[in-house]
């Protein structure tokens, strides 16, 4: 609709807004996302209803409601220490994952998420930003914790098992058009637990891609860990464009943080220590037309938590882009 007094931005931004939904989602959880303007959402999955019949009936559920389903994961596979560290038992989990992304192919679904992190995501005590209460990280804390597997591993030895689990999986992924969306380690430091950090830089990407040697192989693009790792991510504004050039970026995590490392806190989008108005007028800019979502917000009141930290985040996200939108129009 056009706005009183101004003209109509010339640039269109393409990308999708989506937002994160229950395995189960109710009526009112999908009719919430319509309401904030939403047009896609994604899910995690738990094994028991990583089936293909559950994944066609959830399509068809977030469809009849107005949405598109565009991203699934599985916690159990996308972040799978039998993969990650060679265990016993990983040919098992690879072959449950080449079965679910030809059960995601079959449902219409052909993007999923992975990160190498077999101890998933690592956090110290909660800290504050405008008084809510944010996940932080401390790495003096992180650091002091014990060994997670038993022993310390190398990164050879989880570059070797990352080889073996993209020669296993791209082909797959090729066959079935489905797209894996790797993540980068949060914190995106060398080492926790033992267990070395593999994707903690775009240097370390590079080789992912060059290890995959596919465009099946594509990047989870979070702000948030870009933000944290400083000087081993380099400039964000200038690696947006370049992986949008490459069609790396097949999902976006926008999240600010309040410092890089060694400590940060998890901010509100307008709180941080960098303006994700520039992030988001280089995803316009660059003509992305994959899904951006909120990743992690601070918590709001009780009384007001179910639904805020979603609404206040698309709402801003949004802005941003009609602003990107109007000044991109003029330039």
């Amino acid at each position: 609709m056009k706005r009183a007094g101004r003209a109509e931005p010339t640039v269109r931004a393409k990308i999708k807004l989506s937002a994160f939904i229950n395995p189960r989602p109710s009526a009112d959880e999908l009719l919430f996302l319509r309401q904030l303007g939403v047009s896609h959402c994604y899910t995690w999955l738990p094994d028991e209803l990583t089936t293909y019949d559950y994944l066609a009936r959830l399509a068809d559920q977030v469809s009849r409601a107005g949405l598109s389903l565009y991203n699934v994961g599985n916690m159990s596979l996308g972040k799978s220490p039998r993969i990650h560290l060679g265990a016993a038992g990983r040919d098992d989990d690879i072959a449950r994952f080449a079965q679910f992304l030809r059960d995601l192919s079959r449902a219409g679904i052909h993007t999923t998420t992975f990160t190498w992190e077999p101890d998933r995501v690592w956090s110290s005590a909660p800290g504050s930003s405008r008084h809510a209460r944010a996940r932080s990280v401390d790495l003096a804390d992180l650091k002091a914790r014990p060994l997670t597997q038993g022993r310390e591993y190398s990164l050879d030895e989880l570059w070797e098992n990352f080889a073996y689990f993209m020669r296993a999986i791209i082909p797959v992924a090729e066959a079935t058009g489905v797209r894996l969306a790797l993540h980068p380690n949060d914190p995106p430091t060398d080492a926790l637990g033992g267990v070395p950090c593999l994707i903690n830089s775009r240097e370390r990407y590079e080789r992912a891609f060059a290890i995959a040697d596919s465009p099946a192989l594509g990047m989870e693009f979070c702000t948030g860990c870009w933000l944290e790792g400083g000087d081993a991510f380099g400039d964000m504004l200038a690696a947006i464009p370049h992986y949008l050039a490459a069609r790396r970026i097949l999902i976006v995590h926008f999240r600010n943080v309040s410092a890089t490392l060694p400590a940060f806190t998890e901010t509100f989008l307008d709180n941080g220590y960098f303006d994700m108005y520039q992030a988001m007028k280089a995803l316009v800019a660059g003509g992305y037309d994959g899904t951006i979502i909120l990743d992690h917000t601070p918590v709001f009141a009780d009384d007001y938590h179910p639904g805020a930290g979603t609404a206040y985040a698309i709402a801003y996200m949004r802005a941003l882009i009609e602003r990107a939108e109007d000044e991109l129009s003029r330039d």
